[in-house]
C-alpha cells in the first residue's frame, strides 16, 4: 500500500514531508520568484506633504467601487476632499493620510491595469509604506484604508509638537549640533537625502533650534506646517495604541520585497506588525532605502502617487550617495526559480510528474485553465508563467484580432522563455473558425494549446499537431506543437491518445496543408502530449466524478501506450472540483501527474471580469451552482454549470431551451409567454433582437434563418446567452439578476477554505499566490495523511 501511494505521488513521502517542514521554516513563498524583465522595476509611494487639492482627478470615476468603499469607511466623500477640499481639511493629518493612501492606491491599480506588470520591489515614505505593502499583497485596499485612518487619528491626537527640515547638513552634522547645543529633546525624524534631514520635537525646542542651526552654517532651516512631532519619541502613546489595534489585523505574505522605513531592508513577514508600530516613533531611513535600491542591477525607480517629491529626492540621493548592497538574508531567498534544482526545492514543487515540469519549463505541476472571453486574461497568464506555472489564455467568444493582441501583450511581458499557452475551443457549428485560429497560432509561433470541448479530432487539430514534425538523429519524432487535451469522456480521450486519423491526414496533404513527410510522422505520435481529465466543473461539463474518471482514464492511457508503442509517455492530469488542498491531494493520490484549476481563478484580481461578478463569486458556497444550456452549443443541448445564487439566468436559460424543444418557430409561442420573455428576459421584442442579429451576423446565417423558422428561433434565443455574458463582464449593476457566470462548486469550497483569512476578500487573491499556497498546503497535507495511514 505504501509503495503504491508513493508511486502516485512520484516522490518519497518522507522527502516531501522534510521539504515541507523546511519550506515552512524558511518561508520561501514570502518572496516573488525572480523577475524576468531585462530591467528591474521599483515603485516608491509618497508620504504626507505630497497632497494637493485636485489630486486623484479621473481615478475616482475609474474605480467607483473602491471610491464607494472609501466613503463608507471614512464617513465622508473622499473624492470631494481630494478634488475640492471645501472645508480645508486636506492638510490635517487625520484627513491627509486616508486621502494620500487612497489616491496612491488607485494610481497603482491604474498602472497595473495599463501595464500588467508588478514591480520587483516597492518602498514608501512613511505613510507611503502602507501603499507599498498594499501593492505587494500584504492587505487589501479596505484593510489598508482602515489602518491609515486609525494611524492618522492617533497621530493627530498626539501631544502638540513640531518638525523642521534642515537643508545642507548631513545626518552626522545634525547630530553634532543637537549634541553640542544640548538640544536633547529633538529627534531625527526623516533622513530624506544626504543633505536633507527632518527633525522633530516640542514646538518650543523646534523654535529654539532654528537660530542654532543657522549659526552653525546650515543652508536653510525650514519649520514644517505640522501639528505633531511625527517619527519621534513623542508618538509613544500613539504607537502603543496602534500596536493594540494591529493585533486585530491579519496580514498576507508579500508577493515581492518591500523595503522598510525602519531598517532600510526588506520586510520579513513575521515583522510586519512590529515594523508598522515602530515606524511611528523611529526615523524614516529614506536615504538608505534608495541606496539599497541603487544596489540592484539595472533597476528603475518610479514614483506612484501624487506629486514628484520622491522623484526629486531619488535624483539627489543618486547624485550624492553610493549604493548599498541588499542584506544577505534577502538575496538568499529572493530567487526561488534559481534554486529549483536545489535540495531545498519547496514541497509543492516536488508534487507531480518531473518530465511534465521539465517539458514545459515550469516549477509546479499546475495549470490554470482557460476561461472564455478573456476571463483567463493576459494578466492571469503572465502571473502564472512568472510563478513557474502553466497558464492558458481564454479565447472562447473573442475575435481573431483580439486574440492576436493578447498574444502580443503576453509575449512582450515574458522575455525569458517562460511557457504559456492559448486555448482552442471546439466550434461545432463553425469548423472554419478552428482553422483560422490554428493559422493564427502557427503564424505567431504558439507551440502549446489547450484543446477543450472537443468531441473528436478535427482537421484544425491535425494541422496544428503535424505541422513542423521532423525526425531526430535517434529516430524519434521531434514534435514542435504540443497539445494538452481537456476531456471528460473516455471515447474523446481515446481519440487524443490515438495518432491523427489517416483519412484526415490524406485530405490535408491533398489540400497542401501538410507535407507527405509531416503526415507520415504524425502516424507515429498521439494527438496529445497530455490529457487533462475534467470532472464536474464550471462552464461546459459532463458532470463527471473524479473517483471514477481518473482510474478509467489512466488504464485507457496504459492500454493505448502499449498498443501503439509510443516512445514518450502521455501524462494524465486532473481538473474540475479542485479548490482546496484536500481536493488536490485526492487528485494526486488518484494518480494525477499534474492538476488544473479554473473556477477559483475567476475570483482573483487578474480575472478579466467585472468587480460586480467577483463580489458575487466571493459569497458562493458549494451548493450555489446550477446547470443551464450552453449558448455556443444550444441546439445540441450541451450544458454549462453556472452560478445561481441571487441570479435568474439559470431558470430563464432553461426556460428558453424548453421552448426551443417544444416549438418550431417564434410565432407558435403563446402571447403570454412571448410577453414574459420580451419584457422580463430580453427587455426588448423578438423583432428588435432579430434586427440586431441581422447587423451582426453574416448574410449566409441570416439567409438560413429566413428559410428555417426553427433556426431563427434558436438565433434569437442564443442572443440572450451572449447578452447575459456581456452584462456580467461589464458589471451592469442594474441587470445583475441576468448575469451568466460560469462557475463550479470548487469555488464554494475554496471560499470556505480561506474564510477568516485575508484571502476571504477577492481583492487579496492573485492567481500565482493561490497556486503556490494550494500546492504547498497539498504537499503538507499529503505528508501528514500518508504517514498517518502507513504509520
Amino acid at each position: 500500500m505504501f509503495l503504491f501511494l508513493c508511486r502516485c505521488l512520484h516522490q518519497s513521502i518522507y522527502e516531501i514531508r522534510d521539504v515541507f517542514v523546511w519550506r515552512s521554516t524558511c518561508d520561501i513563498q514570502n518572496w516573488r520568484c525572480g523577475k524576468d524583465e531585462d530591467k528591474m522595476l521599483t515603485f516608491v509611494f509618497p508620504g504626507q506633504g505630497s497632497q494637493f487639492k485636485g489630486m486623484g482627478a479621473g481615478l475616482f470615476d475609474e474605480f467607483q467601487d473602491l471610491t464607494r468603499q472609501a466613503d463608507d469607511i471614512l464617513g465622508y466623500s473622499i473624492e470631494e476632499l481630494c478634488l475640492e477640499d471645501p472645508n480645508h481639511q486636506l492638510g490635517k493629518t487625520q484627513f491627509t493620510q486616508p486621502a494620500l493612501y487612497t489616491v496612491s492606491a488607485l494610481s497603482y491599480l491604474k498602472k497595473m491595469k495599463e501595464s500588467g506588470r508588478e514591480p520587483d520591489y516597492a518602498a514608501g515614505h512613511s505613510l507611503g509604506e502602507y501603499n507599498a505593502l498594499f501593492a505587494a499583497g500584504c492587505f487589501d485596499f479596505e484593510t489598508g484604508l482602515q489602518l491609515v485612518k486609525k494611524r492618522g487619528e492617533l497621530m493627530s491626537k498626539a501631544a502638540p509638537g513640531g518638525m523642521a527640515a534642515v537643508l545642507g547638513f548631513t545626518a552626522e552634522q545634525v547630530k553634532e549640533v543637537l549634541s553640542d547645543y544640548h538640544l536633547t529633546g529633538i529627534d531625527i525624524a526623516n533622513h530624506n537625502s544626504p543633505s536633507q534631514i527632518v527633525i522633530a520635537g516640542t514646538k518650543q525646542d523646534i523654535e529654539k533650534a532654528g537660530p542654532v542651526f543657522e549659526k552653525a552654517g546650515v543652508r536653510m532651516y525650514l519649520p514644517l506646517n505640522v501639528s505633531g512631532a511625527f517619527h519621534s519619541r513623542y508618538m509613544k502613546d500613539a504607537e502603543k495604541e496602534f500596536a493594540d489595534y494591529l493585533e486585530e489585523t491579519a496580514f498576507l505574505p508579500l508577493r515581492f520585497p518591500v523595503i522598510s522605513n525602519l531598517h532600510a531592508a526588506p520586510y520579513k513577514n513575521d515583522e510586519i506588525k512590529t515594523n508598522l508600530t515602530l515606524q511611528m516613533t523611529n526615523q524614516v531611513k529614506w536615504t538608505d532605502t534608495i541606496r539599497r535600491l541603487m544596489g540592484l542591477e539595472n533597476n528603475e525607480i518610479a514614483e506612484v502617487g501624487p506629486g514628484e517629491v520622491l522623484t526629486k529626492l531619488t535624483r539627489q540621493i543618486k547624485k550624492d550617495a553610493v549604493p548599498l548592497p541588499m542584506p544577505k538574508e534577502e538575496s538568499d531567498t529572493a530567487d526561488v526559480k534559481a534554486s529549483a534544482a536545489d535540495p531545498q526545492k519547496t514541497a509543492g514543487m516536488r508534487l507531480g510528474n518531473e518530465d511534465f515540469k521539465k517539458d514545459y519549463n515550469i516549477q509546479y505541476a499546475y495549470m490554470t485553465g482557460s476561461m472564455y472571453r478573456g476571463i483567463a486574461s493576459e494578466q492571469m497568464v503572465i502571473k502564472a508563467a512568472k510563478a513557474g506555472m502553466l497558464g492558458f489564455f481564454g479565447t472562447g467568444g473573442l475575435s481573431i484580432e483580439r486574440i492576436g493582441q493578447a498574444i502580443g501583450t503576453i509575449r512582450s511581458a515574458l522575455r525569458q522563455g517562460e511557457t504559456f499557452g492559448m486555448n482552442l475551443l471546439h466550434h461545432m457549428m463553425s469548423p472554419d473558425k478552428e482553422v483560422r485560429m490554428i493559422d493564427l497560432y502557427l503564424k505567431n509561433g504558439i507551440h502549446l494549446i489547450e484543446a477543450s470541448a472537443f468531441m473528436g479530432i478535427t482537421p484544425a487539430l491535425v494541422i496544428y499537431r503535424a505541422k513542423g514534425l521532423s525526425r531526430n538523429h535517434d529516430g524519434s519524432v521531434s514534435v514542435q506543437n504540443k497539445i494538452i487535451a481537456k476531456v471528460s469522456r473516455p471515447e474523446v480521450a481515446e481519440a487524443f491518445l490515438n495518432p491523427a486519423p489517416a483519412h484526415v491526414l490524406e485530405r490535408l496533404v491533398s489540400d497542401n496543408r501538410l507535407t507527405a513527410g509531416e503526415a507520415a510522422l504524425a502516424k507515429e505520435i498521439p494527438m496529445a502530449d497530455d490529457i487533462c481529465v475534467e470532472a464536474d466543473s464550471g462552464g461546459h461539463t459532463d458532470q463527471g466524478i473524479p473517483y471514477t474518471l481518473m482510474p478509467a482514464m489512466i488504464r485507457l492511457r496504459d492500454r493505448m501506450m502499449e498498443k501503439h508503442g509510443y516512445a514518450k509517455k502521455v501524462r494524465i492530469g486532473a481538473a474540475g472540483g479542485i479548490g482546496t488542498p484536500e481536493a488536490a491531494a485526492a487528485a494526486f493520490l488518484l494518480g494525477a501527474e499534474f492538476i488544473g484549476t479554473g473556477s477559483i481563478n475567476q475570483c482573483t484580481v487578474e480575472a478579466g471580469t467585472s468587480d460586480s461578478v467577483k463580489d458575487l463569486l466571493q459569497e458562493a458556497n458549494v451548493q450555489d451552482t446550477s446547470y443551464a444550456p450552453a449558448g455556443d452549443m444550444f441546439e445540441a443541448g450541451a450544458r454549462v454549470q453556472v452560478l445561481k445564487k441571487g441570479l435568474f439566468f439559470p431558470a430563464r436559460a432553461n426556460k428558453l431551451f424548453d421552448l426551443y424543444r417544444q416549438y418550431n418557430s417564434l410565432d407558435e409561442i403563446d402571447e403570454k409567454t412571448k410577453t414574459l420573455i420580451e419584457e422580463k428576459y430580453f427587455q426588448r421584442s423578438f423583432e428588435e433582437v432579430y434586427e440586431q442579429l441581422k447587423r451582426d451576423k453574416s448574410p449566409e446565417q441570416i439567409a438560413k434563418a429566413e428559410q428555417n423558422p426553427k433556426h431563427k428561433m434558436a438565433m434569437v434565443f442564443k442572443w440572450y446567452f451572449s447578452h447575459t455574458t456581456r452584462l456580467a463582464l461589464e458589471g451592469k449593476s442594474e441587470s445583475k439578476i441576468d448575469y451568466q457566470i460560469h462557475c463550479g462548486p470548487a469555488l464554494g469550497a475554496f471560499n470556505q477554505w480561506v474564510k477568516g483569512t485575508p484571502l476571504e476578500n477577492w481583492r487579496n487573491r492573485h492567481v500565482d499566490l493561490i497556486g503556490k499556497q494550494l500546492m504547498e498546503e497539498t504537499a503538507g497535507l499529503l505528508a501528514q495523511r500518508l504517514v498517518s495511514i502507513t504509520g
